[in-house]
């Protein structure tokens, strides 16, 4: 086991870039997404309080959940490699593991995951829908050891306390905050450290209507909406349009956004301008919540579905 290491401290103050100006409205992007080379975004963030409270309870061993292209399976996994924790996934999928050599040459997440040392337990999807149940955790305790459970996607009261930390006081010039959201938590922790001006748009990744009940458990704020119609088919799912949106961004504004949270938002942002949703003057801070990694394994799926790479 190596020395505990702090990677968390002081991030990099990191300014608001302009990315448009459309008929008096100001967008800026907090870049979130340069925090840290391989900890980064709300993953960061989330990271940040749980690490530290396993370093606290003295544990060894952090286990998670994800799925194959998981950014926070991929986050965590460098996280305890850079603090001196033994790390272990547990992976939706059993088929992954029938061969890890091939499913590690197939795919950039786990294989870089697997790189900084964390061991995976493939799972059924019947199984991984039971990974909260108490017998779940009791045989995984039995089988790894007395580990620090960070849930799914990271979000806990912890991760929440992380994600509002986002904010810092020079974002009180901006009217309007936006967020993709996934889980939850980090729109709960940017909803937390708002001021009372401000409005907070979350463009969930997810269809459906079941954040809302998760969100309210951790902010009692109501200064906040979710914007539902910009999920693309769903978590993960990606079309031409967004591609070309996400290429086109990249290629106007130097910013490469990843295709499950960040060029969704980013494009509902953009069509909402287009249809004078926002009021003249209005200023908009849109979040960079990282997740940049995942793209090597969506061009993958890109290319066997016969749709153009996403440029990098």
């Amino acid at each position: 086991m190596s020395d505990r290491k702090n990677i968390f401290t002081a991030p990099p103050q990191i300014p608001n870039q302009l990315i448009a100006e459309v008929e008096g409205v100001a967008v800026y992007m907090k870049r979130e997404d340069l925090l840290h080379p391989e900890v980064s975004g709300n993953k960061f963030r989330k990271l940040k309080y749980n690490v530290a409270e396993a370093t606290s309870q003295k544990r060894q061993i952090l286990l998670t959940f994800g799925g194959a292209y998981s950014n926070h399976i991929a986050a965590t996994a460098a996280a305890g490699k850079l603090s001196g924790f033994e790390t272990i996934g547990i992976i939706r999928g059993e088929e992954l593991g029938e061969d890890l050599e091939k499913t590690l040459q197939e795919n950039a997440t786990l294989k870089f995951a697997h790189s900084c040392g964390m061991q995976f337990r493939f799972v059924s999807r019947s199984q991984y829908r039971k990974k909260t149940s108490e017998g779940f955790i009791k045989d995984r305790r039995k089988k790894f050891g007395d580990f620090y459970l960070v849930p799914e996607g990271g979000t806990n009261e912890l991760a929440v306390k992380g994600c509002e930390e986002i904010l810092t006081p020079q974002d009180a010039e901006f009217d309007v905050i936006c967020c993709a959201v996934g889980t939850g938590g980090t729109i709960s922790g940017i909803i937390n450290a708002s001021e009372e001006h401000q409005q907070i748009l979350g463009f969930p990744a997810l269809k459906g209507d079941f954040l809302k009940p998760e969100i309210s458990r951790f902010s009692k704020k109501n200064n906040w909406e979710l914007i539902t119609n910009y999920h693309f088919g769903g978590y993960a799912k990606v079309d031409r349009e967004l591609i070309e949106f996400m290429n086109d961004f990249r290629s106007n504004y130097g910013i490469l956004l990843d295709p499950v949270y960040t060029a969704k938002m980013m494009y509902g942002i953009f069509d909402q301008l287009d249809k004078g949703y926002f009021l003249k003057n209005t200023r908009i801070l849109a979040i960079h919540t990282g997740g940049l990694q995942g793209i090597s394994g969506m061009n993958e799926l890109l290319k066997m579905k016969n749709l153009p790479p996403i440029l990098m």
